[in-house]
């Protein structure tokens, strides 16, 4: 893909997971069963890749090192906001990134600071983004459900956008 398209792209994905706090990050682990847990994405670099902190002595560190291939999802209900995004997971051990990633509440979760041996990074190369993004109003989408429930009908709801990206 060139730059040019490229980046739109990059910037519509950050645009749409900035404001979310946590993302469920999901990985196959050994037994080649899906698994998740809350993840607090860092950045969405210019390629379009999510850097995560994590620690060498997690099941997620040793899962990525046998199956890349992960899933990061994000939702912001009261929004209306949903995304899905595949991709190929990355071990980064680089003290100079780390350091540059540092913020406060990193610390929180790494109490023996950034010189921690263990503190590592996860970037995720995405490679596939699904996005479902309601524009009606909380208040519209209650009412139209509760019309839909009383009267036997389906809400008439907006679909919303629903789009993919691939970067």
């Amino acid at each position: 893909m060139s730059e040019l398209t490229h980046s739109p792209q990059v910037a519509e994905l950050a645009a749409k997971i900035n404001s979310v706090r946590f993302g469920m990050f999901t990985t196959v682990d050994q037994y080649g069963h899906l698994t998740s847990q809350p993840m607090t994405n860092q950045e969405v670099d210019a390629d379009g890749g999510l850097w995560f902190y994590t620690s060498s002595a997690t099941d997620l560190w040793q899962n990525i090192g046998v199956n890349p291939k992960v899933n990061v999802s994000f939702a912001e209900p009261a929004d209306s906001l949903y995304v899905s995004i595949s991709g190929t997971a990355e071990r980064v051990v680089d003290r100079a990134r780390i350091r540059a990633l540092w913020n406060p509440m990193v610390a929180a979760w790494f109490p023996n600071g950034v010189d921690d041996p263990h503190v590592v990074l996860v970037r995720v190369a995405a490679r596939s983004v699904h996005f479902w993004d309601s524009k009606d109003n909380k208040m519209t989408q209650m009412f139209e459900m509760a019309k839909a429930a009383i009267t036997g009908t389906r809400p008439e709801i907006a679909a919303g956008e629903h789009g993919k990206l691939e970067l």
